[in-house]
């Protein structure tokens, strides 16, 4: 972990998606602070709630400051590292012609990231994976629509009793470079309201097949899948 930067763990919630949500974030800044922020989104869904834990945590630090900000949302590294240059230039738009999902806060990330004279660093974390500062912005964000509004810390880090652990050596999510052409990444089919991924066509077939409103497409990568997703108001944690 960079003895400069601030560092950032946010996460985001909803019980139902959409349903009740909530986001969290911990900023640990390089003069030895921590504050946990947090709080209720309302009907909602989680992409919103992981936006918006960002958008909370970037609006609290200095613009000078460097920043290395972990999540476990793909479609937040996806967006901020691959997506976004390509959204803007076709007036946000997605790759297959769809209107960009929470584009309202897509707008805001993109506003506060080019504002800054520091430095961003996106970093992907595996969700409940042992990670303290992912598992406590989790439990922080999932507080909120439960009821239980997490007693958030403002102190100093040696008193703070989370360890904040160097994760220099996280592993990004598939870039666009992934992509393959030929063979199918995978089939997504939405019936009912209900997403599902698909290792063949014909698996995709069957379930779409006489129901009314089913919603079907191939994906070439891992992140066009998750493009596709976001596009219908899912992510990749729901199928």
């Amino acid at each position: 972990m960079s003895e400069d930067a601030t560092v950032i763990f946010s996460d985001g919630a909803a019980k139902g998606n959409p349903g009740p949500g909530g986001w969290g974030a911990i900023v640990a800044t390089a003069d030895g602070r921590v504050v946990e922020l947090g709080g209720y989104g309302g009907e909602t869904t989680n992409n919103r709630m992981e936006l918006t834990a960002a958008v909370r945590a970037l609006e609290h630090v200095d613009e000078e400051c460097d920043c290395i900000i972990y999540t476990d949302s793909s479609y937040l590294i996806q967006g901020m590292t691959a997506w976004m240059k390509g959204w803007k230039k076709r007036g946000w738009r997605t790759s297959s012609g769809d209107a960009v999902l929470n584009r309202d806060l897509w707008e805001r990330l993109d506003e506060l990231q080019e504002a800054r004279s520091g430095s961003i660093e996106w970093r992907h974390v595996r969700g409940h994976a042992g990670v303290a500062g992912n598992e406590r912005a989790d439990a922080i964000a999932a507080s909120f629509p439960e009821g239980t509004d997490a007693d958030l810390y403002d102190g100093p880090r040696g008193d703070y009793g989370i360890p904040l652990e160097d994760l220099s050596e996280t592993t990004p999510p598939p870039s666009k470079g992934s992509k393959r052409r030929g063979r199918a990444y995978s089939y997504l089919s939405v019936v009912g309201g209900s997403p599902m991924r698909h290792r063949t066509w014909a698996e995709c077939e069957k379930r779409v097949s006489g129901q009314p409103g089913a919603r079907y497409k191939k994906a070439m990568s891992a992140d066009e899948e998750s493009e596709i997703l976001s596009a219908w108001g899912y992510s990749t944690d729901d199928v």
